[in-house]
């Protein structure tokens, strides 16, 4: 199993883990915050500055519509961004 390999099945596994414990495919600003453990204002600042948040789709044109996260973008992240010690 090649690097690549293994990290798909990591985010696979992530995103299995996910949805068994919050049972759903998409996530807020609110659930991606607490998944996260930080506060909602930096997720809307990372969502405004192009960083530090998955790929997300906004609903609607304006500032302020709703963004959502899905599940795979969300696993895939954390898979990146997170460090086992």
């Amino acid at each position: 199993m090649t690097q690549v390999d293994e990290q798909d099945a990591s985010t696979q596994t992530l995103a299995e883990q996910l949805f068994q414990l919050y049972q759903k495919v998409v996530f807020t600003r609110q659930d991606l915050a607490k998944l996260m453990d930080v506060s909602l204002s930096y997720v809307a600042k990372s969502i405004s500055r192009g960083y530090g948040v998955p790929a997300y789709k906004r609903l609607g044109n304006k500032q302020n519509s709703k963004v959502i996260f899905n599940i795979n973008d969300v696993a895939e992240f954390l898979a990146d961004t997170t460090k086992v010690i």
